[in-house]
């Protein structure tokens, strides 16, 4: 199995945490709309909290908490303005025990596949159900996996970005077995190299329904876009939802 050695669940965030928020977007209108929409009074939980990307626009108008296995990403979303009024619990999401019920709990931009085994993944899933009050849904934003990208090598290299004075380089290896994927992202700056290492194990959306079902929680939607566009056979991403039962 392809892996980086002594990678963690905390090594992505403590690694990219700096200039994680120079790289992503912040949240979209219809991030936050849908967001605020299923959970109706909350209170919501976000796994991968992170830097409070789609939280902090959230928090303005429905109680959030958070998990997060980085310390370095949660004092990123410590000192944005509300950030410090946000509760976050220190861990990963594999397993976890809040004492509290939620109307949504949801992860977005692939941190669920940052759970590197099918059994850690189902676990989270069996976790979400424990703190879902009755009706309550669970959201998952990810990638609808396409092992053609790495070719018959199950390596490819891709331009991430070009800049006056940077380029950012994402170098990947694909294990087809473990359904794994070992990222280096590459940024050559004024400063030099530096290095961000991500894992990622992924899984088609049969499968995460496959985890859902035996977790107790029944599918109720599934989209190509937080816009609500339909999923269909050319979708990249999509945007699943699963509910407690009442």
């Amino acid at each position: 199995m392809i892996s980086v050695k002594n990678y963690g669940p905390d090594t992505y965030g403590e690694r990219i945490a700096e200039v994680y928020d120079q790289l992503y977007l912040d949240a979209k209108p219809e991030q936050v709309e849908l967001l605020a929409e299923l959970a109706g009074a909350g209170p919501v939980l976000e796994l991968g909290i992170g830097t409070g990307r789609l939280a902090l626009p959230l928090a303005a108008r429905v109680p959030v908490h958070g998990i997060d296995a980085s310390p370095a990403m949660v004092d990123r979303l410590r000192a944005k303005p509300g950030g410090a009024q946000v509760p976050v619990s220190i861990g990963d999401f594999t397993d976890f025990e809040l004492g509290e019920r939620f109307s949504l709990v949801f992860v977005a931009f692939n941190t669920l596949f940052a759970l590197l085994t099918q059994h850690a993944q189902l676990s989270c899933f069996r976790a979400v159900a424990r703190h879902l009050a009755p009706g309550g849904r669970f959201l998952v934003e990810a990638f609808v996996p396409d092992p053609s990208r790495f070719g018959r090598g199950h390596q490819v290299v891709s331009l991430r970005h070009v800049e006056l004075d940077e380029v950012g380089l994402d170098c990947s290896m694909h294990d087809p077995v473990g359904q794994r994927v070992t990222t280096q992202h590459v940024m050559l700056g004024p400063g030099g190299l530096t290095f961000h290492p991500v894992e990622l194990r992924y899984a088609w959306p049969a499968e995460l329904d496959l985890m859902a079902t035996v977790a107790g929680l029944e599918p109720t939607a599934r989209w190509g876009s937080w816009d609500r566009r339909p999923f269909t056979a050319g979708s990249t991403s999509h945007v699943s939802i699963w509910q407690a039962r009442s």
